[in-house]
């Protein structure tokens, strides 16, 4: 062996380190494969009239396909439908052919085209069908179809890591964050080996998934710790998720107001003023942020106060039930339609950060109050918001058993992963 040689087969033997190099703690498993074969009866074509013979094929557009070039790749054959494509404007859309999107047709034995099905860039379907030796073609909204897909992962380095390893849209992929963030810190509880399950709903258009929409229920295994999570619809319309226990998943406030933000100045007995030059107590929060940056409440409630109120500026008081209130301050505008007694959802904006009152720059001053006594809103703990009622745990129990069972058999899987749909 010359050295050139040997020295070939080290950089061969390298690169192979580096394109399947394994984590560590990685077992490798010998699977048992069996090859199952099954003859099927084909459809006896050629006994049908040629008028009965319709073969549909989908293509995937290409990066610099032309309806012409993407036709002839799915074996039409067929001058006049080209002409009407050229030159009607209902088929204008088949000009605008973006990668990756399907075209389905349907063309019969000498390759002339009978129907195409198209979903257009603004999400309508074209269809174009053929009538003798003449074309129609009708853009409509497409009927939606919603299925279930079920999928699971195992952290490896991150939930977005793990997400995109199984497929998992980045909109299922924050809900399910969003859904444990109550039990969950993901940016700091994650650990190597913690798995997760998710049960979502798909949105298909003509048999092409467009979208996703609710999570229906996922479990998250969490050092140890399992945590459930159940979507369940009240009987007054209400949604919300919930363990199997019937304890809402919720916390009942939030623990910050404004999102993107950091803290100037924390909840102390003793602060030196920046405007009145003294020491005195500080009952909030500070968090700096641009003016006009929206300002959520941290939890259900009804307006008790809005309006300007000496060193606080522009403020709205929040009650919370009987026993707690919020408070926000500085603000620079109020929410559009914003009163005394409107009923507030958790989330929704009630103002816009500014620098009105005793402020030295953009920033919001957030209390949290327990009957009436200011607490820290960074450290005190904060309540639940309130379970399945108790003459709703029957109607509950019997809604989730069925997701109950679809999360098991995601957990029963080798691996853990399982991409579902039905």
């Amino acid at each position: 062996m010359t050295p050139w040689q040997a020295l070939a087969i080290v950089v061969l033997g390298l690169s192979g380190v580096a394109a399947f190099g394994l984590a560590p703690d990685t077992v490798l498993e010998t699977v048992p494969t069996r090859l199952v074969q099954r003859a099927l009866a084909l459809p006896e074509l050629a006994a049908l009239p040629s008028s009965q013979r319709i073969y549909w094929r989908e293509e995937r557009v290409r990066r610099g396909d032309t309806i012409g070039s993407l036709l002839a790749r799915a074996n039409v054959d067929d001058a006049p439908a080209l002409t009407y494509m050229r030159t009607d404007s209902a088929a204008r859309p088949l000009y605008q052919l973006r990668p990756g999107r399907p075209v389905r047709v349907a063309i019969d034995d000498d390759g002339r085209l009978l129907a195409l099905r198209f979903v257009t860039g603004s999400g309508e379907l074209l269809a174009l069908a053929r009538n003798g030796d003449t074309f129609t073609a009708a853009s409509a909204p497409p009927p939606v179809e919603t299925r279930v897909t079920l999928r699971a992962g195992e952290i490896r380095s991150s939930l977005f890591g793990a997400a995109d390893d199984i497929g998992l849209p980045d909109a299922v992929t924050l809900a399910l964050a969003e859904i444990f963030a109550g039990d969950i810190d993901f940016y700091h509880d994650l650990r190597r080996g913690d798995a997760f399950s998710v049960l979502y709903e798909t949105r298909y258009v003509d048999g092409e998934a467009v979208g996703t929409g609710r999570v229906l229920a996922a479990q998250f295994v969490n050092r140890g710790t399992t945590f459930h999570a159940y979507l369940w619809r009240a009987p007054d319309g209400t949604e919300g998720y919930y363990a199997s226990d019937g304890k809402s998943t919720r916390r009942a406030f939030l623990r910050s107001p404004v999102e993107f933000s950091r803290i100037t100045s924390g909840f102390t007995q003793a602060r030196f003023h920046p405007i009145l030059q003294t020491w005195r107590a500080h009952r909030g929060t500070d968090f700096a942020a641009p003016t006009g940056t929206p300002i959520h409440a941290t939890a259900d409630g009804v307006v008790t106060q809005t309006g300007r109120e000496g060193g606080y500026g522009n403020v709205v008081m929040l009650k919370h039930g009987g026993t707690y209130a919020t408070v926000y301050a500085h603000l620079s505008r109020f929410a559009q339609g914003l009163r005394v007694g409107a009923h507030i959802r958790q989330g929704e904006t009630v103002g816009y950060v500014g620098q009105t009152g005793w402020a030295t720059g953009p920033h919001l001053h957030y209390e949290f109050r327990i009957a009436g006594d200011a607490r820290n809103p960074m450290t005190v703990a904060l309540p639940t918001a309130f379970p399945v009622a108790p003459e709703q745990r029957a109607a509950f129990d019997a809604a989730i058993a069925p997701l109950l069972h679809e999360l098991a058999v995601a957990q029963a899987m080798p691996g853990g992963r399982v991409a579902a749909s039905n």
